[in-house]
């Protein structure tokens, strides 16, 4: 049913990056008037 989880092994100076792009998709997401609750996800957990 589920598919099967992956780790990805992101070194510190690759985080904001990473932070960045998953921002600009966030912003894309709200003009286009779609749900960001996974994408938010992802950005608390890369703050961490």
């Amino acid at each position: 049913m589920f598919k099967k989880k992956i780790k990805v092994h992101i070194y510190k100076n690759e985080i904001s990056l990473v932070l960045k792009a998953l921002n600009e998709f966030r912003n894309e997401a709200i003009g286009k008037g779609r749900y960001t609750d996974c994408i938010d996800e992802l950005i608390m957990k890369l703050n961490k």
